[in-house]
């Protein structure tokens, strides 16, 4: 009899052949990648230099200066031209047609250059938004808010986090909507709206409570608020580090006795986690794409600036622990790329409930790990680092912000060991295994 040796499995009963290992990007997708690298560096460089250029001296920093507009729009046309655009979306009758895995290469490219995504109508929050329509949508909310968004003349805010709720437990969302005749009257307060700043924004998705006293999942619904409306007020900007990020801002917003129509419910009362999980699994893993892409920039910058300065004799990379720590930046990187792209392809070939935890590991992963890289270019830098004369202050800003954003680090903790407990706990015990080490 001929033995032959079991295949070790992965945690979710995968063997290492099978099609989660295969982290290939497709053929057909890989022409679509280099023609994404060449124009950043082609297009978007160039325009993102001029874009900042014409803003350097406005007075209204929630406005965009003359001129600043038109140059975004015309990269954007020639994006639209040579069909780079809405690379996010799986339908390719609204989008490129492209699997997660695919996609998770080229976002990566994006997070290089930080204006590429919106060139290229890949920025959120309109890429969560434009996909809760897409699906979820009706008819008439497709024509009248999906369209413009998937054609980029608009943007677009989601509104959820409420000051004075934990609100990385979405069940604690207060802000209530109430159906009134044919109308729903919603009050309250939201934070934290990234995007509303911005005079271009028409609309946002609201995270509402319509049943305080239903089932903890049920009591939460989505619905659709334009912007400007009659008793939406925005009070002012949540300064990240002190910085407003003007003119796209995180706003603070109250709402007073807001009323829209009930055709502005998404999929229907009660419905608002399951609509959140159409959002939150590709939101999560596009921000740890181009958090790699911010990272492998900020890598470059920091061996550019070691290899350009010198102290004590020597070029600033040559002191101290600083050949070991490019090493250990690499390799950070390239240990957080399988791990996204094992995500994006756990997105394309497992079942939702187990696809989810993989898209957990990654966001407790990432933006901790690329926050020390960014950390790291801006000691290399000295005190240049945290000046407007680099991106870095703002790259850490934005990487740090982001360990909140989507769900705090605790909470991805939370849900990827308490999988692991679940697992543990179903597998039947092996005595035979406390022997071996007995011994």
């Amino acid at each position: 009899m001929t033995m032959t040796a079991e295949r070790p499995e992965t945690g979710f009963g995968l063997n290492p052949q099978d099609e989660l290992n295969d982290l290939r990007m497709s053929d057909k997708a890989l022409p679509l990648l280099n023609k994404v690298k060449a124009f950043i560096k082609e297009v978007v460089v160039p325009m993102s230099e001029e874009f900042h250029r014409l803003g350097e001296n406005k007075t209204d920093i929630w406005s965009y200066a003359p001129g600043q507009l038109e140059v975004l729009e015309a990269a954007k046309d020639k994006a639209k031209a040579q069909g780079l655009w809405n690379f996010f979306l799986p339908d390719a009758h609204t989008g490129e047609g492209l699997s997660n895995l695919d996609y998770a290469y080229i976002a990566v490219e994006l997070g290089k250059a930080p204006m590429a995504s919106e060139v290229m109508n890949c920025a959120a929050p309109d890429t969560g938004n434009m996909e809760v329509l897409e699906r979820v949508g009706t008819p008439e909310q497709k024509e009248r808010w999906l369209k413009p968004l998937l054609n980029g003349e608009i943007r677009s805010a989601f509104a959820m986090t409420e000051p004075d709720m934990a609100s990385s437990d979405a069940k604690n969302i207060r802000m209530r909507a109430t159906l009134v005749g044919d109308e729903y009257v919603i009050n309250g307060e939201k934070h934290y709206i990234s995007g509303a700043g911005d005079p271009r924004c028409r609309i946002m998705i609201v995270m509402v409570q319509t049943d305080p006293d239903g089932p903890p999942h049920l009591r939460q619904s989505q619905i659709l608020v334009p912007l400007p409306h009659p008793g939406v007020t925005i009070v002012g900007p949540m300064n990240v580090f002190g910085d407003p990020d003007a003119p796209h801002g995180h706003m603070h917003i109250v709402f007073d006795n807001v009323r829209v129509p009930k055709e502005n419910m998404l999929l229907g009362e009660g419905r608002g986690f399951e609509i959140s999980q159409l959002r939150l699994g590709p939101g999560r893993i596009h921000h740890c794409m181009r958090a790699i892409g911010q990272a492998e920039r900020a890598l470059d910058l920091m061996i550019t600036r070691g290899l350009s300065r010198e102290a004590f004799g020597k070029p600033l990379i040559q002191l101290g622990g600083n050949i070991e720590i490019v090493s250990r930046a690499r390799i950070e990187i390239e240990a957080m790329r399988l791990m996204v792209l094992k995500a994006a392809k756990a997105m394309d070939v497992l079942p939702r409930d187990e696809a989810r935890i993989w898209i957990h590991m990654v966001k407790a992963m990432v933006p901790e790990r690329v926050c020390k890289i960014i950390d790291q270019a801006i000691q290399m830098h000295g005190a240049t680092g945290v000046s407007q004369k680099t991106p870095l202050a703002k790259m850490y800003a934005s990487q740090r912000t982001l360990r909140l954003a989507d769900g705090p680090d605790e909470v991805h903790h939370m849900v990827v060991g308490r999988n692991e407990l679940r697992t543990y706990r179903e597998q039947p015990h092996d005595p035979s295994t406390a022997a071996v080490f007995r011994n």
